[in-house]
């Protein structure tokens, strides 16, 4: 168990004064002897709410893997392992998933972390291969555990849950209630935490429709993110192909825009992210991939371009905005045929665009350049921003987000300094070794 004085230490690395009501009725559930089932809604912050308590759980002495959390995406796996490393616990963590080479995965193993998190699929590959013994696993967590096994992971999740013969304490994370939870996590009477708002609890959320003249809904997209002050927006389509081609009409239309979705290369999905973060484009058109689990700033506007069958999904998808007392809109555009879902208000507040053509959104401030090299060749954040402004000479405000990976790095950087910068740190050396450094792709 942590003292307050540490437990005061975690809060100050991760920047809160204080735990929220849900982290402080979590933490004081999965002290408890039984299992606990925690349902919070998207942006509630349930990562800190389950990883604070697994600190309390872990044993100093003990120098085999304790916890494995277990989360649908690589992205969100990322995510849950950046916050325990911001909370400075002192625990070693590693985290796996597929996209990346297996080797290096398994080097990092040999020296077991006290915190492992990954994806099913290749946390069971581990498994298969030994990389680490489950024997000092007491704890397991299953983060969206439900998005896990509608992404087909059930036998993978069956066949992992089966190993832990020493599981003492089993923690089901999820943003959805009403969930059939399968036999094979053999929950022990949980304690079941419910922070789902209440139905007439008022929100910072206002949804709008937005009615297309034709069936097509192009034209009105467009139309709409021209009205939104060059704001960033989530463009939710229902299926990839879909989502390729409205960022394609849209880029023919003069506005660029990302895609994000199940189908892509984990590298192409991963950059897509980072630049979407980072200020380097505005609009990312996806799936309901980007609905929950993945770290991206708060939204001021989401756009259903198309609506999705389940109304859980629709929910997730808004819950990408008006986070945490913020306020924020959610367009729903619909044709004048189209037949509207069941579970639409259908006294939604139309919005009406301006008769007049408006001009389009301002191209993004910043530019994210590559680097070739990371955490793996000692490089960090300070040593990018060293390097770019002494050598680049940009100033206070022209570097933004840096994001510094095992072998290669990102950085946003001003539109208006790019070319300088390049041509100034060309023939420089970033601790003494030349790196690549262009225009990421």
């Amino acid at each position: 168990m942590i003292t307050p004085q540490q437990q005061a230490n975690v809060l100050t690395s991760l920047g809160i004064a204080a735990l929220n009501p849900m982290q402080e009725a979590a933490q004081k559930a999965i002290l408890q002897d039984n299992d606990a089932f925690l349902i919070a809604p998207t942006g509630s912050g349930k990562t800190i709410g389950f990883l604070l308590p697994i600190l309390s759980l872990l044993k100093p002495g003990q120098t085999s893997v304790q916890c494995l959390i277990l989360a649908p995406s690589r992205e969100l796996a990322i995510q849950i392992e950046q916050v325990w490393k911001k909370m400075a616990t002192g625990y070693k963590v590693n985290v796996c998933y597929g996209g990346h080479p297996v080797e290096t995965e398994i080097k990092n193993l040999s020296n077991p972390p006290a915190v492992l998190i990954g994806t099913p699929g290749r946390i069971a590959d581990h498994i298969t291969r030994r990389s680490f013994s489950l024997t000092g696993i007491h704890t397991l967590v299953l983060d969206e555990f439900d998005k896990s096994l509608a992404l087909g992971f059930h036998d993978e999740m069956d066949f992992i849950v089966g190993g832990l013969r020493n599981l003492k304490k089993r923690v089901l994370v999820s943003a959805t209630s009403g969930i059939s939870i399968p036999d094979f996590i053999r929950l022990k009477s949980p304690i079941k935490l419910s922070f789902e708002a209440p139905a007439d609890e008022q929100t910072g959320l206002t949804t709008k429709v937005v009615y297309s003249q034709s069936k097509d809904k192009i034209d009105t997209l467009f139309d709409l993110l021209c009205t939104l002050d060059s704001e960033s927006a989530l463009i939710f389509c229902n299926h990839r192909d879909a989502s390729e081609r409205t960022s394609e009409l849209l880029a023919e239309r003069g506005i660029h825009s990302l895609v994000y979705h199940g189908g892509m290369e984990q590298a192409d999905r991963e950059r897509a992210l980072i630049q979407f973060r980072n200020g380097s484009t505005r609009y990312l058109v996806t799936t309901d991939l980007a609905a929950r689990g993945l770290d991206i700033p708060e939204m001021k506007y989401v756009i259903h371009y198309h609506l999705p069958l389940q109304e859980h999904e629709f929910t997730h998808r808004n819950g990408r905005t008006a986070r945490m007392h913020a306020s924020g809109t959610a367009y729903v555009i619909l044709s004048s045929d189209e037949q509207p879902p069941n579970y639409l208000d259908d006294s939604l507040e139309e919005f009406h665009l301006p008769t007049k053509k408006q001009p389009l959104p301002n191209p993004p401030d910043f530019v994210t350049l590559y680097v070739s090299g990371g955490k793996k060749n000692k490089l960090n954040k300070v040593d990018i921003v060293g390097f770019f402004s002494q050598k680049g000479g940009l100033e206070k405000g022209d570097l933004g987000r840096i994001d510094v990976q095992d072998f290669i790095s990102f950085a946003a950087v001003k539109h208006e300094k790019v070319p300088a910068l390049l041509a100034k740190i060309s023939q420089e050396k970033m601790k003494g070794k030349k790196y690549k450094i262009e225009v990421a792709r």
